[in-house]
C-alpha cells in the first residue's frame, strides 16, 4: 500500500520543508492516519508501539495549528502540553518539535526532573507554545507558581501505559484537572489494559481511534532467534557474539542495573567498547552515554528498561535481551530499538532455564515462536575470571528497577524533592 506524501495530508510548506531536509518523504500508517485527525481539531486515542512515527503524528498537526493561529502564551503559560513519563522521552520530544518547527518560530521549552529548575523557570517566565514534560517535575513547578495550564488549548498524553506502570497515573489526573475544559486532548498507549482506557474515557470527548496492533509490521521486520544458555555462561556468550563485525550497533537490555554495571565492565575487559545506562546513574552520565553511542565511540548500549522508550538513535543493527523481560510488551519495546521506518533488525534472545516461562508469553503476545539458534560457547578467558562486584551489593537493592519497586537502601537520595525524582526514566528514516 502507498502511504500519502505530507502535502496529501495537508501538512504545510514550512513544515514540509522541514521534514523533506531530514530526509522524511511518506508518512507513516499512524502519521496517514492521525495527522488529518488532529489537523481538524479532533480528540484522539492513539495505540501504537515504539517506532511507529507517532511523534510526528502529534507535533505536526500541534506546531501547524499553533504556527496559523498566533497569539501570545502569556507569563508562564503554554498553548499545547506534551506529557512524557521519562526525561529522555520529554528530551526527544522536545528535539523533534524543534527540527520539524525549525521554520515557523514557535517557542519550546521541556522540563524534566533530576536536573536544577532555574533554567526551566527562566524558559517558562514568557510563556511558550509548546511545553513538553514529565509529570513530577511539572507538578512541583505548577505548586510553585511558575506553570500554568489554564491557556492550554492541546494536551497530548504520550505512552500512557508506561506511565501507569511508573505509578504516574494519579499525577497525570491531577494535571489534567489543571486543564481548561475546552482543549483537544490525546491519548497515546501501546497497550490498552482497563486502567488506560478508563483514562482515556476521563480525558477525551468523542475521540476517533486509530489502532495499530501490538505485534504489528516492526516486529514482522526484525529477524528473531533464541539462545538457550545456562544463566552462568550469559556474559562468556554475549562477548563472543559480539565479535560478529556485523553486530554495528548494539543495545543489550538487562533486568537490573546492577546486571546492566557487571555486563559493561565484562565487554571492557573483553575489549568491547561499551557503557551503561539506567537509572542510578545521573542525567549528565546517562546523556553522555547516549552520545557516545549516537556518535559511534560506544559500539554496545547496556540498558534497564529505561532505554526501552524515548531513545532516539538510528542504525541500531542489534538488540540483544541478556535478560529475558517477565513483561511481554516490554519485550516488543525492547527489540523495537532497531528496524525503524522500514529498515530491517535483528534480536538475540538469552534465555535461561528460569526464563523459559516469560519466552512463552512473548511467543503468545506476538504470534511468533522464536527460532531457536545454538552458537558453541568459547572457552574461559581472563575477562570471564575477572571477579564479579560482590552479590549482597544486588541482595541490598533487591536486584530491582526503581521504575516499578521504589529505591533499593543502598541507593543514595537525590537533593531533588520527592516527587521530581522521576522513576527509572523510562526512535530511521521516517519522523518519529
Amino acid at each position: 500500500m502507498t502511504l500519502p506524501s505530507f502535502a496529501e495530508l495537508g501538512v504545510s510548506e514550512p513544515i514540509r520543508a522541514a521534514l523533506t531536509a531530514q530526509g522524511y518523504t511518506a508518512s507513516t500508517p499512524i502519521q496517514a492516519r492521525a495527522i488529518p485527525i488532529l489537523l481538524a481539531g479532533k480528540d484522539l486515542l492513539g495505540i501504537a508501539q515504539t517506532g511507529s512515527g507517532k511523534t510526528a503524528a502529534f507535533a505536526v498537526p500541534i506546531l501547524q495549528r499553533l504556527s496559523e493561529h498566533r497569539e501570545p502564551a502569556g507569563a508562564r503559560s503554554t498553548h499545547a502540553l506534551i506529557l512524557a513519563p521519562t526525561r529522555e522521552l520529554a528530551i526527544q520530544i522536545a528535539d523533534d518539535c524543534r527540527t520539524y518547527g525549525k521554520n515557523v518560530g514557535l517557542r519550546i521549552a521541556v522540563i524534566y526532573g533530576g536536573v536544577g529548575q532555574n533554567p526551566q523557570v527562566q524558559a517558562m517566565a514568557r510563556g511558550v507554545d509548546i511545553l513538553i514534560a514529565t509529570p513530577g517535575r511539572l507538578l512541583d513547578l505548577i505548586e510553585q507558581g511558575h506553570v500554568r495550564l489554564d491557556r492550554a488549548r492541546t494536551f497530548v498524553l504520550d505512552e500512557a501505559d508506561r506511565m501507569m506502570d511508573m505509578g504516574f497515573i494519579r499525577d497525570v489526573r491531577r494535571i489534567v484537572a489543571k486543564l481548561p475544559r475546552d482543549r483537544q486532548s490525546l491519548l497515546f498507549s501501546a497497550t490498552m489494559p482497563t486502567d488506560i482506557a478508563r483514562l482515556a474515557g476521563e480525558m477525551l470527548r468523542s475521540p476517533e481511534r486509530v489502532d495499530l496492533a501490538p505485534s504489528g509490521v516492526a516486529v514482522e521486520r526484525i529477524e528473531q532467534r533464541v539462545i538457550h544458555v545456562a544463566a552462568a555462561d550469559k556474559r562468556r556468550l554475549l562477548a563472543d557474539l559480539l565479535r560478529d563485525p556485523g553486530m554495528t550497533r548494539v543495545i543489550v537490555f538487562t533486568r537490573t542495573k546492577h546486571g546492566a554495571n557487571r555486563v559493561a565492565e565484562h565487554l571492557d575487559r573483553a575489549k568491547v567498547a561499551a557503557d551503561a545506562i539506567h537509572g542510578n546513574k545521573s542525567q549528565s552520565a546517562r546523556q553522555r552515554a547516549l552520545d557516545g553511542f549516537r556518535a559511534g565511540h560506544v559500539r554496545v548500549l547496556v540498558a534497564t528498561d529505561i532505554a526501552s522508550r524515548g531513545i532516539d538513535v538510528d542504525d541500531i543493527s542489534h538488540v540483544v535481551n541478556f535478560d529475558i523481560p517477565n513483561v511481554p510488551e516490554d519485550y516488543v519495546h525492547r527489540i523495537g530499538r532497531t528496524a525503524r521506518a522500514g529498515s530491517g533488525g535483528a534480536a538475540i534472545a538469552l534465555c535461561d532455564p528460569s526464563e523459559r516461562p516469560f519466552l512463552k508469553a512473548i511467543e503468545k503476545l506476538t504470534r511468533k515462536t522464536l527460532v531457536v539458534a545454538t552458537h558453541e560457547l568459547p572457552a574461559a578467558g581472563p575477562a570471564d575470571r575477572a571477579p564479579d562486584e560482590p552479590r549482597r551489593h544486588e541482595r541490598r537493592d533487591g536486584g530491582r528497577d526503581g521504575a516499578r519497586h521504589g529505591r533499593g537502601r543502598n541507593q543514595r537520595s537525590s537533593p531533588a524533592p520527592r516527587r521530581e525524582r522521576d522513576r527509572d526514566s523510562y526512535r530511521s528514516h521516517q519522523p518519529r
